[in-house]
């Protein structure tokens, strides 16, 4: 299908993004990677009349190390997470993750920050951002601010970012030396994930059982006294809405959560 018409601007830096979002408001959206975006646009579920393409933005394309924090520019691309030494070292979820996310094509071209700001609950990236008590730096007319994960994920594809503002960077505290695991369970491999687990340092979040990523709080509290992997696994499912569709049930995911997560916390250990 062909997208409705659309003009099209290239921001080079971050103040000329802000500059088009603050002329432009709800009329604009931003093209990072154009994995999410565009095929809403082809299916007209998105209407842009003015797309901004940050892609010539290259301040926000780093990981690096900031104190006790791994510090991720907003256009990162998943390949890049995937194969950073820094990132392998300091928080080996995310670098883990980002090498699972859809196929060479869409990791070539799908940016971390794309990906949280879309805010989908089948996605992985969310989730292990949660997991990993994840920042969101938000850049905006007014100056930045810092959301944590656990309060940037609203809704289905919602989150807290205004019409004029920008995520530009990701803080996550380092995890070197913690354990770590990720397990999904996927039809094809390049399909969202019918459920997943992220794990880092007795800390739980899952893909698709609920309206957004959402955290294992009854496995955590498990963890932290004591429990097995598999006895805190058996409880991922609890004070989870997972919904019924043609590719699995509710009841399905809730088997698929406690399985996964058992497995997760099972490498964790290791």
């Amino acid at each position: 299908m062909i997208p409705a018409q659309f003009s099209y601007r290239r921001a080079s830096t971050v103040d000329e993004a802000l500059s088009l979002l603050t002329e432009h408001g709800d009329e604009a959206k931003l093209l990072a990677g154009g994995q999410s975006l565009l095929p809403l646009m082809k299916l007209r579920l998105a209407a842009p009349e003015v797309l901004v393409d940050l892609a010539p933005i290259k301040e926000l394309r780093y990981v690096r190390v900031d104190g006790g924090e791994v510090a991720i520019g907003a256009l990162t691309r998943h390949a890049d997470l995937n194969s950073d030494p820094v990132l392998a070292e300091h928080a080996p979820l995310l670098a883990h993750v980002a090498g699972t996310v859809g196929d060479l094509q869409i990791r070539h071209r799908g940016t971390i920050g794309g990906s949280l700001a879309h805010a989908d609950a089948a996605a992985d990236l969310p989730a292990a951002v949660l997991a990993s008590d994840g920042v969101m730096v938000v850049t905006g007319p007014s100056g930045e601010r810092r959301i944590p994960a656990g309060e940037f994920f609203l809704g289905p594809f919602t989150t807290p970012l205004e019409p004029d503002e920008l995520l530009t960077e990701i803080r996550v505290p380092s995890q070197t030396g913690l354990g770590w695991g990720f397990e999904k369970f996927t039809r094809r491999a390049i399909d969202w994930a019918i459920v997943g687990a992220a794990v880092v340092g007795g800390k739980v979040a899952l893909v698709n059982m609920g309206a957004t990523p959402v955290r294992a709080r009854a496995t955590e509290e498990a963890l932290a006294s004591g429990a097995s992997p598999a006895d805190a696994g058996a409880l991922a499912a609890e004070d989870t809405s997972p919904v019924s569709e043609p590719h699995a049930s509710a009841e399905y995911r809730r088997h698929l959560a406690r399985v996964l997560t058992t497995r997760a916390l099972t490498t964790a250990a290791a």
